[in-house]
């Protein structure tokens, strides 16, 4: 198996700093010893990358026994405020459980958010900046509610976590105006979104004519960002979105700058790339390097990224769920990201989902933005879709009121069927 990564660019010296601590893990206890792994150079790098990868499985496999060292116990650790417990989404597997050291959490997302200079100012300026989270409430990475809560109850610190349903189309007003009633009591300073709940209150929003004059900046995060998403976001709020990436086991790798581009936070994981293809998207692999208590050795993600080599440093283009990518008629891989780029100047659409059958047809249903999109761009969107992804027979297309999440909440641009 490839991996795209330059061995020379490799932190040799972190990563080996970090083997000792490594093999007190069950996981990782025989897999690393010494007489499996050497540690010297200039053969560490080389070993590195012939150890296998890890997935969820092996991280649910014997949990929580197979991360705690010698003499802990995962009561303790909680019991003494020592780790904070989570669990995954769920998007693509069953959820699963982490935990983490105290304060790791918001440790490793402030580190990425600096590296956008836009944020960072914010931060800066306002240390404890207010944000207010619109995500599914099935779980949003720190609190999860599946019944009514009060605002109160639905205060953490410095979050508000907005909303109650899981199903933002079936919102109705009356509950999209207490949101946004929530939102401007609390003025905060950003949002922190999934891209579709917050589209469908910006869409309330810009229909009732409010706005929220607190607000800096969004953090598109939690799923995939669309374009459509994206640009009703800054009609409506008029504030830059930015993408925030990673995931509740790994903490936050990638994170946009004002400049458009995915920068990764070093301190916090090692990224690979492998098997690319041809344009060099292949699947990412996480070494985390600072949550010690659940540490994860070139864990597979489930996510396609791309990796760019610029000048100043290496940057990255996420590309969707690789569960999630479409088959050309060549057999080629089609990313989530490949067939967002067909909508990037395309009005009226304010959410969609690309369904591709086994026999290479496909059929695109969308909800509508405010203005449904002329029937010359739906035209022109589907000749793009049909172009990128060699599509046997035109493709089929239809306006609908509402797309279903999957069982975690989340949503699917694209999937086969």
């Amino acid at each position: 198996m490839k991996s795209h990564y330059p061995s020379s660019a490799l932190p040799l010296s972190r990563l080996e700093a970090l083997l000792p601590r490594w093999r007190e893990v069950p996981l990782y206890r025989e897999l690393l010893a010494p007489r499996n792994f050497g540690v010297s150079e200039p053969n560490f790098d080389q070993e590195f990358f012939r150890l296998p990868f890890i997935t969820k499985r092996e991280m649910r496999e014997g949990f929580p026994r197979n991360f705690l060292r010698t003499g802990e116990k995962l009561e303790d650790l909680l019991q003494n405020d020592l780790v904070e417990m989570e669990h995954t989404a769920g998007t693509s597997e069953e959820q699963t459980p982490v935990f983490f050291g105290r304060g790791w959490w918001n440790a490793q997302e402030e580190r990425a958010l600096r590296l956008n200079p836009v944020v960072a100012r914010v931060l800066d300026e306002i240390p404890h900046a207010r944000r207010a989270t619109l995500t599914t409430p099935t779980c949003n990475g720190q609190a999860c509610f599946t019944n009514w809560l009060s605002r109160a109850d639905r205060t953490l610190g410095t979050t508000l976590y907005v909303n109650l349903a899981r199903i933002p189309f079936l919102l109705k007003e009356a509950d999209l105006a207490r949101m946004a009633a929530e939102v401007a009591a609390w003025a905060p300073q950003f949002l922190d979104v999934d891209p579709v709940h917050a589209v469908w209150f910006a869409l309330y929003c810009e229909k009732h004519g409010l706005k929220f004059p607190s607000l800096r900046f969004i953090l598109g995060s939690y799923e995939f960002v669309s374009v459509v998403h994206r640009h009703i976001l800054e009609r409506v709020f008029d504030v830059p979105v930015f993408n925030l990436y990673g995931s509740t086991e790994t903490g936050h790798l990638l994170m946009e700058n004002d400049r458009g581009a995915m920068l990764p936070s070093k301190e916090t994981a090692f990224l690979e790339i492998v098997d690319p293809n041809l344009t060099g998207v292949g699947d990412l692999i996480v070494t985390t390097l600072s949550n010690d208590y659940m540490p994860l050795v070139r864990y597979r993600i489930g996510d396609l990224v791309e990796r760019r080599e610029q000048a100043s440093g290496s940057t990255y283009v996420v590309h969707g769920r690789a569960r999630d990518a479409l088959r050309r008629a060549d057999g080629q891989r089609i990313t989530t990201h490949n067939v967002d780029q067909c909508f990037a100047d395309t009005a009226g659409i304010a959410h969609y989902q690309l369904r591709q059958e086994d026999n290479g047809q496909c059929r695109l249903d969308f909800v509508p933005d405010q203005s449904p999109p002329a029937s010359q761009a739906l035209q022109t969107l589907t000749s793009r879709l049909e172009a990128v992804l060699q599509s046997p027979a035109p493709i089929s297309v239809g306006a609908v009121d509402a797309l279903p999440p999957t069982p975690s909440g989340k949503f699917r641009l694209t999937l086969q069927v």
